[in-house]
C-alpha cells in the first residue's frame, strides 16, 4: 500500500500534548514527518475563531490531525454537559470551516464511539450511527462530535474539502488521564486499587454494577490507525477504530485487582450510573480501507499501564 512521502509536509496536530495526541505525534515521526506543530492552548485557544484561522495562516499546513478535545468519564458528563458540547462542536466545527478557506489538503477529525444510539446492535456498524439516540450520560458529547462528520460530509461535497472522519472505542495505556474526577474507568480502577493497597484497605467502591461492556482500545495501537487513515484513507464514510474485543466492566475490574495484587473485596455501587449497556464495534472498515489492525492484547496494554503509573507515584 504506498503512501504519500511525510518528510516535507506540514502537520498540525491538535491535542498533540495530550494522552492519545502525543502517540499520534510519535507515529508519525515514525512515518518519516519532520515537520509537526502541536498547538498549545495559551497560544492558539481553538474554541475561539481567531485562534483557528491564526494557527492556520501562522502554519500553512498540508495536514491536519484534530484530535483535541474536552472528554472525561460519566462523571464529568454528568457535571459538564453544556461544556463538553460547546468546546467540542467549537473546537471542531470552526476549524472545519477555516480549512475551506485555506489550501489544507487533507484534514483529519477524531469522532467518538459515544456517538452510536444507546441500544445500538452489537457490534456497532458505521451505517448504525444515526439509527437513535447516544446514552444520556454522553449524549451532548456524542452528538457534538457527530455533527462534526455532518459538517465534514457536507463541505467534501460542496466545498471539496479532503476530510476524513474516524471513530476510536475507548482508549488506555501509559499517560492516560489518572484524575479521580475526570478519569476513564481503567485509570479509575488502577488508582483506585494501588491506592486502597498502599493504604491498606479491604475494599474498592467501583461505579454501577459491572455489567456494561466495553471494547478498550491501546492508545499507541490508535494512533497507528489514525496515522494509517491519514496515509491511506480519502473517503467520506465514517470508519471505527478498535480491536473488536468486547469485555464487562466487571470482568476488567477483576483483571486490574489481579494484576495490582490488590487482596480486598470490589463493592459495586448500583446507585452510580452504568453508561451504554454495551459497547463493541465492527472493525471491517478500517481494514478494509487501510489495512489496520489492533495489536496489543489488553493484558499486555494493562501491564504497560499499571507499571507506567507505578512509577510516576515512586
Amino acid at each position: 500500500m504506498s503512501a504519500p512521502d511525510l518528510k516535507d509536509k506540514v502537520i498540525v496536530v491538535t491535542g498533540g500534548a495530550g494522552f492519545l495526541g502525543s502517540f499520534i505525534v510519535e507515529k508519525l515521526r515514525e512515518k518519516g514527518a519532520k515537520k509537526i506543530f502541536v498547538p498549545r492552548s495559551k497560544d492558539y485557544n481553538l474554541i475561539e475563531k481567531e485562534a483557528v484561522v491564526r494557527l492556520l495562516k501562522d502554519q500553512r499546513p498540508d495536514y491536519i490531525i484534530h484530535a483535541a478535545g474536552s472528554v472525561g468519564g460519566i462523571g464529568a458528563n454528568q457535571v459538564n454537559p453544556g461544556k463538553f458540547l460547546y468546546e467540542n462542536l467549537m473546537m471542531g466545527s470552526q476549524l472545519i470551516e477555516s480549512c475551506r478557506h485555506v489550501p489544507v489538503e487533507k484534514l483529519l477529525i477524531l469522532g467518538t464511539i459515544c456517538s452510536y444510539p444507546k441500544f445500538c446492535p452489537v457490534p456497532f456498524k458505521e451505517e448504525d450511527l444515526w439509527n437513535g439516540y447516544p446514552e444520556e450520560t454522553n449524549a451532548p458529547y456524542g452528538i457534538a462530535k457527530k455533527l462534526l462528520l455532518v459538517q465534514a460530509q457536507t463541505y467534501r461535497e460542496q466545498y471539496g474539502l479532503n476530510s476524513i472522519y474516524l471513530m476510536p472505542v475507548n482508549m488506555y495505556g501509559p499517560r492516560d488521564n489518572f484524575d479521580p474526577h475526570t478519569s476513564h474507568v481503567i485509570p479509575a480502577i488502577i488508582r483506585k486499587c494501588i491506592q486502597a493497597k498502599k493504604q491498606g484497605d479491604n475494599k474498592i467502591i467501583c461505579w454501577g454494577d459491572g455489567s456494561p461492556t466495553r471494547e478498550f482500545f491501546y492508545a499507541e495501537d490508535a494512533a497507528e490507525g489514525i496515522v494509517l487513515g491519514l496515509l491511506h484513507y480519502n473517503g467520506k464514510e465514517p470508519v471505527n477504530l478498535g480491536t473488536g474485543q468486547e469485555i464487562s466492566i466487571r470482568q476488567v475490574t477483576e483483571m486490574i485487582v489481579k494484576m495490582t495484587g490488590f487482596q480486598g473485596d470490589i463493592e459495586w455501587d448500583d446507585s452510580k450510573p452504568n453508561g451504554q449497556p454495551r459497547r463493541c464495534v465492527d472493525i471491517s472498515r478500517a481494514e478494509h480501507f487501510f489495512g489496520f489492525k489492533a495489536k496489543t492484547a489488553l493484558a499486555d496494554g494493562l501491564k504497560n499501564t499499571i507499571d507506567w503509573y507505578l512509577k510516576t507515584q515512586s
